[in-house]
């Protein structure tokens, strides 16, 4: 529920940019549920289109931080959307 204001190309109040990450194109979502946290992490950075690029439940009860591997996993993600999209687009 929280990504269909992506989808229709408007930023939800609670979706914001992903430390790390230039230009605002990839967004994070935290939410809580049943004394648990969620992140989601999108990008809109290719137009008409959102990716989602990793979800999970945020474990750490130290810190707000995604972790290393999070963000890497990310931009991993990012690259293969980013080739996705140039695929799809020719």
């Amino acid at each position: 529920m929280l990504l269909m204001s992506a989808q229709y190309g408007e930023k939800h109040p609670n979706a914001k940019p992903l430390k790390g990450f230039s230009g605002g194109g990839v967004l994070e979502i935290v939410d809580d549920f049943d004394d648990d946290t969620y992140r989601a992490i999108y990008t809109v950075k290719f137009e008409g289109v959102v990716y989602l690029l990793h979800a999970f439940q945020k474990k750490s009860k130290h810190g707000i931080a995604t972790s290393k591997q999070d963000i890497n996993l990310v931009k991993k993600r990012l690259q293969k959307a980013q080739e996705d999209y140039l695929q799809e687009m020719h």
